[in-house]
């Protein structure tokens, strides 16, 4: 089964999805024939450069900073009920991440995908870092084990901004307004965020759509005449 999850890694309900995910292919009786793929989806490309904190980013969308707490609250609550803490999803600095998106396809390219994205997230949301700059970024590429100087060069000449566009035009063609994001099989959507149970329950119909069971055969009526190993049946004639 391939799972194609949309994302941004300022988006808090995403850092929640890719470890509910993690955790529902723990429980997932098919997860070794699972293929994950992680997608860019943007949701705020035109922030400045040098960032801005998320109760500013409230405000420019006409929501009093006030009201951070009831908003973002209960997402910091529900991490930490799930044992991901500490996850800062209002006291933090959010910036455009077209630079952090073409560094996860490098590393998708080198086999690591999965596996940076949950450190970009963890590192954004566990640790407030900023990862807007190409010099955030690449140092993050370092502390992630990546070669920084060949990062360095894939940022420099656009090696990926391409890939990253086109995953976010797929996503909007597919339906998708926001992150997360995902798809099963390309045949169900999961638009927003989910419980881990509901995304297992989720997946476990997937994959019962596309691997059906076998119906038992239905016989018809009642036996009739046949040949076997040891001859035919000779079929009986009432007496005249």
């Amino acid at each position: 089964m391939k799972i194609e999850f949309w994302s941004d890694i300022i988006c808090p309900y995403c850092g929640l999805m890719d470890h509910r995910l993690r955790l529902a292919l723990e429980r997932f009786e098919h997860a070794g024939d699972v293929r994950v793929v992680h997608r860019s989806f943007q949701i705020h490309p035109g922030l400045p450069r040098e960032g801005v904190t998320q109760r500013r980013l409230l405000e420019m969308h006409g929501i009093p900073a006030r009201n951070g707490e009831r908003i973002l609250g209960p997402i910091e609550d529900a991490a930490r009920a799930e044992v991901l803490d500490p996850y800062h999803a209002l006291e933090r600095t959010l910036g455009p991440t077209d630079h952090a998106h073409e560094l996860l396809a490098l590393a998708t390219d080198k086999g690591r995908g999965g596996e940076v994205w949950t450190a970009m997230f963890r590192a954004h949301f566990g640790q407030r870092r900023e990862l807007w700059t190409e010099d955030q970024v690449l140092d993050f590429a370092a502390d992630a084990g990546l070669d920084r100087e060949e990062a360095a060069e894939a940022l420099r000449e656009g090696r990926y901004r391409a890939r990253v566009a086109a995953d976010q035009q797929e996503a909007e063609r597919l339906g998708a307004g926001g992150t997360p994001f995902i798809t099963l099989d390309g045949t169900y959507a999961i638009p927003g965020a989910l419980g881990t149970d509901e995304l297992l329950a989720a997946m476990e119909r997937a994959w019962r759509a596309a691997h059906p069971e076998p119906r038992p055969l239905q016989v018809l009526g009642e036996a009739h005449e046949a040949c076997g190993p040891d001859g035919c049946a000779v079929p009986r004639h009432p007496a005249p």
